[in-house]
């Protein structure tokens, strides 16, 4: 409810149209602007709500007065919030974590224009290109300028006047042929201007044009005989056409799109922006916004869209997105591909923002003193809603073949990591046959009544290889021994991947690539794999003694000899009585042979 009276008064009066509102606090400073569809709803919500987030609560018992401005349409409100909220910094609104300064490539507003780098944006009418996040790219594109166009790189004043009088030489660039010199009347300006506007086309990314333009050139000086310009200009031709496969990464048909996708966590918003032109992304930047009121997707991909568009100086009417914006933008069309090339760059876009996510997480566990599987281990904390950090886990699973050598393992992970030291071997005492069910329930009552009596530590996570079934049968002994309180137990069925809680009928699906998911799995089939080795031991043992320990005169050290030689049964079978006599001796030998 509204406690000032100021307050109540102005939401009362405020108009059912688009704009800006204001929020201040007591010393008149404004905390956080804010832009609405229809500002006296928006802004009645802030004191109406019982609001989930405690810090919406906290911003609204700072407010003390609230300022607002009508415009005419929800893009004049989007992009006028934009630039309040780079004006004023509010303490609550969420910002571009991004305070680098990109070069521009600018055609210098002169005679025989320049075309150079740099990061300052001067309002001479000079056109500028960029801002480019990579500057390798904004100087491959130099590069390539110098090897197709004859253009000078010195800082003369090459007016008609100064040139008229001689004032200035020849330079180095010339006599290397990377200059034409203008500066002495050698190449007059028309045609520098062409290159210029070639310049222009490339940047602007047609560079289809410009390899026409090139094309059509090698022609004329073909036809002209004029074979060694030919041949120059061929070679810049194929200059062009390895430049352009090079940033050619999706359909060319694809003209003039922008690209934005987001990926978020509770803290930040990840937000990339690739722009697209003729089949080329000609600029790509990803940003990273720091969430301040636990501001949605949808928030902060409007406001790092707005602001990323506003820095690329687009244009573009059309815009790929994961998502239609709520917020209706009258000269942007919103695109959420499902198939397609269109979805290829949607991906790629999203891959980005991604990365820039994992790369913060990195940065920002090595700065807290983070290692990989503690985050890893963190994230199966909250994933799985556990009391403590699971630093001690440990799974069980049952293995036999149509009932015969039942055995069961458990493997011990700690800090996310195998201690294969810590690994057990069960056989199986008190159940008959393929009882899995009943296995699960001894083996879980061993192993913990065993931790309890010798007092050590138990874990803070038991995962059991299985189902419903598997998972109720380790709750008995768990029950008995009286440790329910102290452990979680989970359950992971293979078929889906499904984990299951005691007590729970439905289960729980974790995202098939988070981390979570793929700890559990790496615990399940290491469990798995030591107890199906363990088993395969067993009956390889058990077939031995049936055929070799009712032989009388063979000990352990030559069966030991044979197998170690032969590997199986079937080979002692096969072999000759020479091979037999070379490895045991005459009489073992005819033993082995008479009773196999």
């Amino acid at each position: 409810m509204v406690e000032n009276a100021d307050i109540k008064s102005t939401i009362k009066n405020l108009p059912e149209k688009p704009g800006v509102y204001q929020y201040l606090d007591k010393t008149g400073k404004i905390i956080y602007i804010g832009k609405a569809k229809n500002l006296k709803k928006r802004v009645a919500s802030y004191f109406t709500k019982n609001h989930p987030h405690g810090k919406i609560r906290v911003l609204v018992k700072q407010i003390r007065d609230i300022k607002y401005t009508i415009v005419e349409t929800e893009t004049d409100a989007l992009l006028l919030e934009n630039n309040l909220i780079k004006k004023y910094t509010p303490k609550y609104n969420v910002m571009l974590k991004d305070d680098k300064t990109y070069p521009w490539i600018v055609i210098k507003n002169e005679p025989f224009p320049r075309v150079f780098l740099t990061r300052h944006y001067i309002q001479d009418g000079s056109v500028y290109f960029g801002p480019y996040t990579s500057v390798k790219l904004a100087r491959s594109f130099i590069d390539l300028f110098h090897k197709l166009f004859y253009l000078r790189t010195c800082k003369y004043a090459l007016t008609p006047e100064n040139i008229a009088k001689g004032k200035f030489r020849v330079c180095l660039e010339y006599h290397i042929n990377r200059c034409k010199a203008p500066c002495t009347g050698k190449q007059n300006e028309t045609e520098y201007l062409t290159y210029i506007d070639q310049v222009k086309k490339i940047l602007k990314g047609n560079i289809r044009q410009v390899a026409d333009y090139l094309e059509n050139m090698m022609q004329s000086y073909a036809e002209a005989l004029e074979f060694e310009k030919a041949q120059e200009v061929k070679e810049k031709l194929e200059f062009v056409k390895r430049f352009q496969a090079k940033s050619t990464v999706v359909n060319p048909a694809i003209h003039d799109v922008d690209v934005c996708s987001i990926v978020s966590d509770e803290k930040n918003g990840y937000i990339n922006y690739l722009k697209v032109m003729n089949g080329a992304i000609v600029q790509t930047h990803t940003v990273r916004l720091k969430k301040k009121l636990d501001e949605s997707d949808n928030e902060l991909l409007l406001l790092g869209m707005t602001e990323l568009r506003r820095r690329f100086n687009s244009q573009t009417r059309e815009m790929i997105v994961p998502f239609i914006p709520d917020f209706k933008q009258d000269e942007i069309v919103f695109t959420v591909p499902k198939i397609g090339d269109k979805k290829k760059l949607l991906d790629l876009s999203l891959r980005n923002a991604k990365y820039l996510k994992m790369e913060y997480d990195k940065r920002q566990a090595a700065a807290e003193g983070k290692s990989r599987q503690k985050i890893i281990l963190e994230q199966l904390q909250k994933d799985l809603k556990l009391p403590e950090l699971p630093v001690h886990i440990e799974c069980f699973d049952n293995s036999n073949i149509q009932g015969t050598n039942p055995v069961a393992s458990c493997v011990v992970f700690r800090n996310g990591k195998p201690a294969k030291k810590d690994y057990r071997k069960f056989n199986i005492k008190t159940v008959t046959g393929a009882n899995d069910f009943a296995s699960m329930e001894e083996i879980v009552y061993r192993r913990y009544r065993r931790l309890l009596d010798e007092n050590q530590s138990l874990p803070q996570l038991i995962v059991i290889d299985g189902g419903k079934g598997q998972l109720n049968a380790a709750l008995k002994s768990i029950k008995e021994l009286e440790i329910l309180h102290k452990v979680t137990v989970i359950g992971i069925a293979k078929k889906l991947e499904e984990i299951y809680f005691p007590g729970h009928s439905l289960p729980l699906y974790l995202d098939k690539k988070s981390t979570s998911l793929r700890l559990i799995q790496q615990i399940r089939d290491e469990a798995h794999r030591f107890g199906i080795t363990f088993h395969r031991d067993k009956r390889s043992k058990s077939m031995t003694r049936s055929a070799l320990d009712n032989i009388k005169g063979i000990g352990q050290k030559t069966k030991t000899a044979l197998m170690t030689h032969f590997k199986t049964i079937d080979n002692i079978k096969k072999a000759t009585l020479p091979e037999l006599e070379k490895l045991v001796g005459k009489q073992k030998a005819r033993l082995i042979k008479e009773n196999l």
